[in-house]
């Protein structure tokens, strides 16, 4: 088994994008899975290293990153000690980065081609990541499958459109991070690019002209993003398969640290449905 961590990409964006990568050493061409976190996310929260290494066990190649701007550092990519740079974030430098990792899977020289089958990538995204992911994946002729977890359906009216005049005149909004006690800032930058690709960002327009398969995995108690929302992904994408899991909440039981070595009952749900979708024709 080979695990490689915190890999540097250049960003197009002059941040660097911190990545993993692992593979069954067996001479099988293995897919590769891009995971996308989400909002307030990064690479090594909770249950995502042993997510990685589950991936690893049942043969696919596995692959999860830290979007440049999502407050993490090279040296602490744990956490959100650069709010500089969180604050700078968009969707745009997301669809960006997600791209770059892309691009890193089909042209590395790091991973044997003995190992990994170049024609079967497939993304996974969490939350926001979910969004960023359809859109990424709709883009993209590479991407073959994709599976969304939790995942928002639409993000433009994640602005605050009443505050948005304030927003302006401010030039910064906080959002608080309950975990850290952090207010993290979003500078009104995120609402002027979200506007600017108003056409692009919308997932409902993407979702319509999904052509590949598409699992939408969702809690029916997600406190964060409503399971609704999983409905309308469906309902704008008729071949997608929707798998609601009673209960359930945002992450799916899991939480941050994650000490345990086995899943959450909610969260093994997830997994074994997403293997099994990946698996299938």
């Amino acid at each position: 088994m080979i695990l490689s961590q915190n890999n540097i990409l250049e960003g197009k964006h002059n941040r660097p994008i911190l990545m993993d990568y692992g593979y069954k050493t067996n001479n099988q061409r293995k897919p590769v899975v891009i995971f996308a976190h989400g909002f307030k996310g990064f690479k090594d929260w909770g249950h995502f290293n042993l997510i990685m290494n589950h991936f690893l066990e049942n043969d696919f190649v596995f692959v999860k990153f830290n979007f440049s701007h999502n407050g993490g550092t090279v040296e602490q990519p744990i956490d959100f000690p650069d709010l500089e740079a969180f604050g700078n974030n968009n969707y745009s430098k997301e669809l960006d980065d997600l791209k770059t990792v892309t691009n890193w899977v089909i042209d590395n020289n790091e991973i044997p081609k003995s190992e990994i089958n170049h024609g079967e990538i497939y993304l996974i995204g969490h939350s926001r990541g979910g969004g960023i992911s359809i859109i990424a994946a709709q883009e993209d002729v590479r991407i073959k499958k994709l599976v969304t977890w939790a995942a928002v359906a639409d993000l433009i009216n994640r602005i605050p459109q009443s505050h948005l005049e304030h927003w302006k005149q401010q030039g910064v909004i906080y959002v608080e991070n309950a975990r850290t006690n952090q207010q993290m800032p979003m500078y009104y930058q995120f609402a002027e690019d979200t506007l600017k690709n108003k056409e692009r960002l919308t997932i409902e327009r993407v979702a319509k002209s999904i052509d590949f398969p598409h699992l939408i995995i969702h809690g029916t108690n997600d406190e964060a993003v409503d399971v609704k929302e999983a409905h309308q992904l469906a309902e704008w994408n008729q071949n997608a398969e929707l798998f609601i899991i009673e209960d359930a909440n945002h992450v799916f039981g899991a939480s941050h640290p994650y000490l345990y070595q086995e899943f959450p009952n909610d969260f093994q749900l997830v997994i074994d449905k997403t293997i099994e979708f990946l698996n299938g024709n």
